[in-house]
C-alpha cells in the first residue's frame, strides 16, 4: 500500500473507531500529532504503535517540535530552548554555536523517535528580520549564511538521531507582519532579491540536508499572484528546477487562512497538490478530512511515494535506553542551561 497525499489529525489521545477507518483509507499518508493528543511519554509512544500499525508501509507520524514557543509535547520531554538562542551567540562564537545547535537537534530528534515520532517540522529556515512576530525567536538568525551554518549543524544532530529534517516555511515567512494563521501575508519584494536572502539556506541545504521542505502560505506578488503553497512557479520552476530538490514538498495546514481565498477543503487540496505538493495537510476541522477523502480524485504515484518514505523515522531505541545514554544526559543538562521561560508558549493548535 503506497502513501497517500493527505496528512491528518486526531481529536484525543486514542484513535477513535472512525479515525482508524480514516487512517486506513489510501489517499491518507501521515497524521500530524498537536498538544491535544498529548498526556504522557507512555500514552504517545503507545498511540503511535498503534498508528504504526495500521498500515504497511507504516503511515508517516509528525509534530510541530521546534523549541521555545512551539513545542507539543512538554512534561517528560525536554524543555528546548528557542533556536534563537542558538544563533545569538552565533558572530562572537561560531564554533560553540554549531556545537550547541547540532546538540539541540539531536536532542529534539531522539527523545521524540524514542517515543515514535518519525519527524518534527523542523527546522525553521526563515530569517529574523523583526517584522513578523509568528516568526520571531522561531527563525536562527537575521543573516542568511548564519542560518544556513547553523541549521546544517542542526540538521546533522537530526540525523544522528535517525530523524529527517523538513525545512519550512519556503521561500522564506520572515518579512510579512500578517500570521498566515489569520490571513493571507502579502510579500512585495522581487525574487533577486530573495534569491540572496530569505532562499539562500533553503537553496544551500535542498541538495543534501533536507528530505522535505514547506512552502509558506504567503503571496510573493512580484513574482506569482497565488500563494507558495499553491504555486507551479515556487513550486516546479524554482524549488524543483532552479534549485533540484528532489525531496517531499508538505503543504502548511490547509485550514490556515492564508488558504481560505483558494476556495473550501477540497479545492485548497487540489490546487496544492497540482502545484506540486506531494503531501497536504488538512488539520484541525474533522469535517475537512472527510470532504477531502469523499471528493480527491487522485492516482498513486512512484515518485511521490518514494519523496514521502524517505521521511521515515529508523533505528530508534527505546525512551528509557535513550534516557540511561551519558550523550543524552550531556545534552539534556546542557541545553537544561538556557531553556525558555516555561510561561513563554506559543500553541499554534
Amino acid at each position: 500500500m503506497t502513501l497517500g497525499p493527505l496528512m491528518v489529525d486526531l481529536l484525543g489521545t486514542t484513535l477513535s473507531p472512525e479515525e482508524r477507518e480514516i487512517l486506513q483509507h489510501p489517499l491518507v499518508g501521515g497524521v500530524i500529532l498537536f498538544s491535544r493528543n498529548f498526556d504522557s511519554a507512555e500514552q504517545i509512544t503507545r498511540l503511535c504503535s498503534e498508528i504504526h500499525q495500521l498500515r504497511d508501509p507504516h503511515l508517516l507520524i509528525s509534530v510541530d517540535h521546534e523549541g521555545g514557543r512551539v513545542q507539543r509535547f512538554r512534561q517528560d520531554f525536554t524543555r528546548l530552548p528557542p533556536v534563537a538562542a542558538i544563533g545569538k551567540v552565533y558572530m562572537q562564537h561560531p564554533q560553540a554555536s554549531l556545537q550547541k545547535a547540532e546538540q539541540t537537534g539531536w536532542l529534539m530528534a531522539a527523545e521524540l523517535r524514542a517515543v515514535g515520532i518519525d519527524f518534527s517540522f523542523a527546522p525553521v529556515l526563515d530569517l529574523n528580520y523583526g517584522i513578523s512576530e509568528v516568526i520571531g525567536d522561531r527563525a536562527f538568525h537575521r543573516d542568511p549564511r548564519a542560518v544556513t551554518d547553523i541549521a546544517r549543524a542542526y540538521i546533522h544532530g537530526m540525523k544522528k538521531a535517525w530523524m529527517s529534517a523538513v525545512g519550512k516555511h519556503f521561500p522564506g515567512h520572515g518579512a510579512v507582519e500578517v500570521d498566515s494563521h489569520m490571513g493571507l501575508p502579502v510579500d512585495k519584494r522581487y525574487l533577486e532579491d530573495m534569491l540572496q536572502a530569505d532562499m539562500l539556506p533553503f537553496r544551500q541545504l535542498c541538495q543534501k540536508e533536507l528530505a522535505g521542505i514547506m512552502p509558506a502560505h504567503i503571496v510573493y506578488e512580484k513574482n506569482d499572484a497565488m500563494p507558495a503553497g499553491f504555486s507551479r512557479f515556487w513550486l516546479q520552476d524554482i524549488l524543483r528546477e532552479r534549485f533540484g530538490f528532489q525531496g517531499a514538498i508538505l503543504s502548511d495546514d490547509l485550514s490556515m487562512e492564508g488558504a481560505a481565498f483558494i476556495g473550501g477543503p477540497l479545492e485548497r487540496a487540489e490546487a496544492a497538490l497540482s502545484a506540486g505538493c506531494d503531501m497536504v495537510l488538512v488539520c484541525n476541522n474533522p469535517g475537512s478530512v472527510v470532504q477531502v477523502i469523499d471528493g480527491l480524485q487522485i492516482k498513486p504515484e512512484p515518485l511521490r511515494h518514494a519523496r514521502l518514505v524517505r521521511l521515515h523515522g529508523r533505528h530508534s531505541m527505546s525512551r528509557d535506553d535513550l534516557l540511561a545514554t551519558a550523550e543524552w544526559k550531556q545534552a539534556s543538562e546542557t541545553i537544561a542551561a538556557y531553556a525558555p521561560d516555561p510561561e513563554m508558549e506559543l500553541n499554534l493548535a
